[in-house]
């Protein structure tokens, strides 16, 4: 049980790590909605795309990580987009809200060859607070800390930054996240790093089998790495998607989450399967946790609901994206 309650503490505190002054990246991102990892995919595609996703992390667990999230973004000119994202997530007695803007620019390198670049920028608003109030004396701890009073939040700004580079149907995008220190005076005096600075590397290749454009396989890795502490994780993933004449179409896929230095020792591994239906969009992404929480929780599960409107195709080919995904209604 000690075991138990000492890894429920790391993977609690690496969690928010990751999280604050950043959206929680799990799944989102594959149910088609690059613009999760990178400002850069941003006005790429035919229409205004929204997806709204909620997710419940270590279902049985009491108090684990809970996030609602929604994130839009358009093209504002035949070779520029712009996008929203918002996010509300709790974890134990912490609570946390943000507010990303980001703008993204679409260059062509080579016409004949399909090659374009694609650079993105992020503003990022967060709040981050500790409900103390929330804070019980038990048996173990009959009095509380006398420190620990008063309003214990702190808001914070930061940027991202990104650069997307797309050939024909290949992708590789690599993006800095928190490119500024954040204030924590409010909390532990400076023993949690001031600067979140983290990396994230994501590419995929697209195509379809011969004589069959309808179908679509897209393989992908998805990496990040914390400068903090020199963490890192990677996605391995694979979707297969299935169109029909009116544009809409339905995917399947799966993922597979491991810490770099422990590859054979997986964190999540799960389904997932999504569907686009007269404009409407809908995924779901369940990831079982495979460590020693997995007797305690039934997994982490993401559910996703969208649309896509407003279809107005660029001029610029810049815009268009490797998946039909991006353009067929």
């Amino acid at each position: 049980m000690k075991k138990i309650i000492l890894y429920i503490l790391f993977l609690a505190v690496t969690q928010s790590y990751s999280q604050e002054l950043n959206l929680p990246v799990w799944t989102q991102y594959l149910a088609d909605n690059d613009f999760v990892v990178s400002p850069t995919f941003a006005g790429i595609g035919d229409n205004l795309k929204i997806r709204a996703n909620g997710l419940t992390q270590w279902v049985g667990i009491k108090n684990a990580p809970d996030n609602q999230s929604i994130y839009a973004d358009f093209r504002i000119s035949n070779r520029s987009g712009i996008g929203v994202s918002a996010y509300n997530d709790k974890n134990g007695n912490t609570r946390q809200k943000g507010l990303k803007l980001s703008f993204a620019h679409h260059l062509i390198l080579d016409w004949k060859s399909k090659q374009y670049l694609s650079l993105g920028l992020s503003y990022n608003i967060n709040n981050f607070r500790i409900d103390i109030e929330n804070f019980n004396t038990t048996y173990e701890i009959p009095i509380l800390d006398p420190a620990i009073n008063g309003d214990r939040a702190v808001n914070n700004n930061n940027f991202d930054a990104g650069i997307l580079y797309r050939w024909n149907k290949y992708y590789l995008s690599f993006n800095a996240n928190n490119l500024v220190s954040k204030d924590i005076a409010d909390f532990t005096g400076g023993i949690e790093p001031s600067l979140l600075l983290n990396y994230q590397i994501y590419t995929g290749y697209v195509f379809s089998p011969k004589n069959n454009k309808d179908v679509e396989f897209e393989p992908s890795v998805f990496f990040q790495f914390f400068d903090s502490d020199d963490r890192s994780a990677t996605d391995l993933n694979f979707k297969y998607r299935k169109f029909n004449r009116n544009g809409d179409y339905y995917w399947i896929g799966a993922s597979y989450r491991f810490l770099n230095d422990q590859f054979f020792n997986p964190l999540n591994l799960g389904p997932m399967a999504g569907i686009l239906h007269n404009k409407l969009y809908f995924a779901y992404s369940y990831q079982l946790t495979l460590n020693d929480l997995s007797g305690f929780n039934s997994g982490t599960h993401v559910v996703t609901i969208g649309l896509n409107l407003l279809q107005s195709a660029s001029n610029c080919p810049c815009t268009k994206g490797t998946s039909q995904s991006y353009y067929r209604l």
